[in-house]
């Protein structure tokens, strides 16, 4: 699928359902693209993120996961399969696998643990873009990998024809602005990794959202970008005043604990979380709920 990149502004890195005994459930990540398409507006879907439970998937289950949400798509939006890895050479093994599966392209962590240099860090993404051509979606969380990229590595990798764009989640608006100002002649995209910072980011030039929270309120995402675009700054600030609350709630407890509590009381297929991830408190389920009666999600 050749992808329109100027109309993905809601990327949902989709939670991975598992059955009791732990095991994937299929039929019900099956029933999750369909919701995710059909009731939350995603423009295009991310398996194997960190919201997917990644880390825990063996690499059979992670070639699964994505050849299933490819097949349940179906080409009604754009599947982005999260391929990243501390080993570059697993990480271009990945990729070629997604491929072979269908997807139009990857979402790319950088190397996480190892803390490599920036040097590292940029050949390490251009290897994977020349061993494959899909196009390449950088995920910078330094949260969860010790190490940022840094934009003036981010602004380089721009140069190369199949990196594409930025997933955002320093959750630093300065340097996320450094980048779009850096990056506005390049047809390189960024988008918010941080849910709380998205509105600042699309306000910035910023193309829309990775967002776990859009499982829940993947309209008002797109609601809140698109008021950006037409210049209605007060609309896409009552939305945001309207779930900001929900989007604290939605990462009390550790990702994607949260969501995956939301989408069961929403009647949708998630399941228990692998250890060492553990489902939530009960002080954790009760923010949860108040936010989601107040915002409109449940009554």
């Amino acid at each position: 699928m050749a992808l329109n990149w100027d109309d993905i502004v809601c990327i949902i890195p989709i939670i991975t359902p598992f059955n009791d005994d732990y095991s994937v459930d299929e039929g019900g990540l099956r029933a999750l693209v369909d919701y995710l398409i059909d009731k939350q507006s995603a423009h295009a879907i991310v398996p194997c993120g960190t919201t997917g439970e990644s880390p825990t998937l063996s690499h059979r289950e992670h070639i699964r996961v994505i050849e299933i949400v490819v097949d349940a798509v179906a080409g009604r939006v754009p599947v982005i399969a999260g391929a990243g890895s501390n080993s570059t050479r697993e990480a271009i093994e990945l990729t070629k696998a997604a491929a072979d599966a269908g997807v139009g392209a990857t979402l790319q962590v950088g190397p996480y643990y190892n803390r490599p240099s920036q040097a590292g860090i940029a050949e390490h993404y251009r290897a994977i873009a020349a061993a494959c051509p899909l196009p390449i979606i950088i995920y910078n969380i330094p949260s969860r990998t010790g190490r940022n990229i840094e934009p003036a590595t981010i602004v380089e990798l721009a140069k190369v024809e199949n990196i594409v764009g930025l997933k955002d989640a320093s959750g630093d608006i300065n340097q996320a602005g450094a980048i779009l100002r850096a990056t506005r002649n390049e047809h390189f995209y960024v988008w918010a990794g941080e849910d709380a910072l998205t509105l600042p980011l699309l306000a910035l030039g910023g193309q829309g959202a990775v967002a776990a929270i859009a499982h829940v309120m993947g309209d008002d995402v797109c609601a809140m970008a698109s008021a950006v675009r037409a210049g209605d700054l007060p609309a896409a600030r009552a939305i945001y005043d309207r779930t900001i609350d929900l989007i604290a709630a939605l990462f009390c407890e550790p990702n994607p604990a949260p969501v995956k509590q939301a989408l069961e009381w929403l009647g949708q297929p998630a399941g228990p979380l692998r250890p060492p991830l553990a489902r939530m408190t009960e002080t954790g389920k009760e923010r949860l709920r108040a936010a989601m009666v107040d915002a409109g999600k449940l009554s």
